[in-house]
């Protein structure tokens, strides 16, 4: 099935420009759950089938040069899903890891974790250690999966950590800038997300990302991310490079 959704005709997919690709994208995989209930499916469907998508767009975002691709995997709020849903949800992403780390590494793609990884089971902890470590060298597409992650708790966690250098003395208050706030972040390697995606027809940004979004771009499709597809993410970033990005400035004629 995703062979065929992503072997479309050349005409079906979006013109872009290659010399004008954000170079950090963040997606919100959202809609697995509905999809798999729009078929008759139970939820763990959905999640799998999203599990397969992601691996495909990972491939497309390295080919046509996102150099950093961040998916929201689990959420610091998810954990007040049914205690079913929540250990299918760990059970899935200990799943793709280990089917696909090995892929994504020959194809040259590093994988890194974003969230407080500590509160999850030692066994998926040195799953996510051995993926790092096995793909820290690589030079492509650097793939962010945030795992236990709340925007929010990323800024209190950064705070503390903050406080407590400056009350160790290793830095002053005066030492405190955006610039520093961010080295200081899950995100630090990588400048704010260029383009935010979400799909499945919802409008806001679900506590993902808060301080690094704050110039982003925001493209939302009612596709369930099931069937997201390569020429949708095409269709993301022809969408991206039409608007004029000012960062606080005025337009031209203005």
């Amino acid at each position: 099935m995703l062979k065929k959704l992503f072997n479309r005709k050349q005409s079906d997919t979006p013109a872009i420009d290659s010399n004008a690709i954000p170079k950090h994208v963040a997606i919100i995989m959202d809609g697995n759950g509905r999809w798999a209930k729009r078929r008759g499916m139970p939820r763990s469907m959905g999640h799998r089938a999203g599990a397969d998508v992601l691996k495909q767009i990972v491939i497309v975002a390295d080919d046509i040069g996102i150099r950093a691709l961040t998916v929201y995997g689990f959420s610091t709020e998810n954990w007040k899903r049914p205690e079913q849903e929540v250990s299918l949800l760990m059970a899935l992403i200990k799943e793709y890891l280990n089917n696909n780390v090995k892929y994504m590494h020959e194809h040259n793609v590093r994988i890194r974790f974003i969230g407080y990884i500590g509160a999850l089971s030692e066994e998926l902890q040195q799953i996510i250690r051995d993926a790092e470590l096995l793909t820290q060298n690589n030079t492509g597409l650097t793939l962010q999966l945030a795992i236990n992650y709340g925007g929010r708790d990323e800024i209190v966690r950064t705070i503390r950590d903050i406080t407590s250098s400056v009350k160790a003395g290793t830095i002053t208050t005066e030492d405190i800038t955006e610039d520093y706030v961010s080295s200081q972040l899950f995100t630090k390697e990588f400048s704010d997300v260029d383009l935010l995606i979400r799909p499945s027809s919802d409008f806001r940004i679900s506590n993902f990302l808060l301080w690094q979004l704050a110039y982003a771009e925001f493209w939302f499709t009612d596709l369930h991310w099931p069937d997201f597809t390569k020429e949708t993410l095409l269709e993301a970033v022809a969408a991206y490079q039409k608007r004029e990005r000012r960062f606080g400035g005025l337009r031209d004629e203005e």
